[in-house]
């Protein structure tokens, strides 16, 4: 210890000869004395304070295990995470989803997990509006950070600035850090008549609740969220958002939960965008975005006449074949339809995109479809109903040349027996 003062010492000295306006301190005892009156007269003592701190911590610096640090030139800085997770888990168990409702649209216009984008880079797939964004990891998931600006705003980068139609779905996850939360706004226009819009309405996702604001009629409606998911429960984690459209009406779910209904909201949407107060240490965070026009299959309490049910909506850990918890709501809607229908069978059929060989993507879509099967079987169906087949990436429904074509690749289908 003794050893660890005196190499304070010598060092603080050193520094502190450096300092001024070029002249030397020969008696540190003298120093001390004038200390306080230089804090008056000048800045002087705080700057040979600091010069000290910093001078005892690079010598105790020296006496501590070198730790390895991390390239950070292409990364910025993000508030404290949870720990580490996969890619895909957001959202909590597959059994607290046991009530969930909503059902994605049939065809999906945007999508982007920003897996292909580097960190430190801003992502490829969106357009940056104002202040500034970058793509980094954020509790082991890729994400799109709004970093700087009020207000930053990002839109999805989509050939037509009128993408929306008359009934869709957004899907996103968020993770909270106690920042500034993202809002989500609508567009009775197009994207590019944004600045100047007068229809201005959207979403905001809180840490207690969500909001819904229109400009155009002044409405304002607030969802609270259940204590599960409020507050301290809601900080520091990956939460899953949901909100489906149809003839004006709104609803929004968080994880698990429906917390939020716009019965009339008054708006015919045409585009989104994501906006909010950018920082560096709190930013606002947004991943696996997927926006899809339909939606709403709304085939309970009647009888099932078409050859199959195409869903978009059973979604699996990346390259795996676990079932996302939020899929719990087109598994629903499927127990619905064999409930309603006593004698209807089902093929279970699982599709790929073309990412890795035909022949693992085979085996995997099996393995999807299999999980699929065991999943209604655990939710009451009889598994004498259910056959499965796995077709891997053979039978395309768009071109495996983009996300959206991907995405749309990527399904399962109910073929009736």
């Amino acid at each position: 210890m003794k050893t660890l003062k005196i190499l304070i010492a010598i060092f603080a000295l050193s520094a502190i000869t450096k300092m001024g306006h070029g002249q030397t301190i020969a008696d540190p005892k003298q120093l001390a004395k004038d200390n306080a009156a230089r804090r008056v007269n000048n800045n002087e003592g705080s700057a040979i304070d600091n010069g000290l701190g910093k001078a005892e911590s690079a010598i105790k610096g020296l006496f501590k295990k070198k730790k390895k640090v991390a390239d950070t030139s292409k990364t910025v800085t993000a508030a404290p995470v949870a720990a580490p997770a996969t890619q895909q888990q957001t959202g909590g168990s597959i059994t607290a989803y046991n009530n969930y409702d909503f059902v994605p649209g049939d065809k999906i216009v945007f999508s982007d997990d920003m897996l292909d984008d580097q960190n430190g880079e801003f992502a490829a797939h969106w357009h940056l509006g104002a202040g500034q964004a970058v793509v980094n990891t954020i509790a082991g998931t890729k994400a799109l950070l709004l970093t700087d600006g009020n207000y930053a705003h990002v839109s999805p980068l989509i050939k037509s600035a009128s993408f929306l139609s008359d009934q869709f779905t957004i899907e996103f996850d968020t993770y909270s850090n106690g920042g500034y939360p993202p809002k989500l706004y609508f567009y009775n226009t197009n994207a590019e008549a944004i600045a100047a819009s007068n229809d201005l309405a959207g979403i905001t996702i809180n840490h207690t609740d969500a909001q819904w604001a229109s400009k155009s009629d002044g409405a304002e409606l607030t969802g609270n969220f259940p204590p599960a998911i409020a507050s301290d429960n809601f900080l520091n984690k990956w939460h899953h958002i949901a909100i489906a459209y149809k003839k004006g009406q709104l609803k929004v779910y968080v994880d698990q939960y429906r917390v939020l209904v716009v019965p009339s909201s008054g708006i015919t949407p045409h585009a989104i965008d994501i906006e909010g107060i950018g920082d560096a240490n709190t930013p606002i965070v947004i991943a696996n975005f997927k926006i899809a026009n339909g939606g709403g299959m709304n085939m309970l309490g009647k009888k099932f006449t078409d050859a199959k049910i195409i869903t978009h909506g059973i979604n699996f850990d990346i390259d795996k074949a676990t079932i996302r918890p939020e899929s719990m709501g087109t598994l629903n809607m499927i127990v619905g339809v064999l409930k309603d229908n006593p004698d209807l069978k089902f093929e279970v059929d699982g599709h790929t995109d073309n990412t890795g060989s035909p022949a693992h993507n085979l085996t995997l879509s099996h393995q999807r479809a299999d999980a699929v099967k065991n999943q209604l079987i655990a939710m009451g169906m009889d598994g004498s109903r259910l056959t499965t087949k796995g077709l891997g990436d053979t039978k395309p429904l768009a071109e495996n040349l983009t996300p959206e074509g991907k995405a749309n690749n990527r399904r399962v289908e109910f073929v009736k027996q």
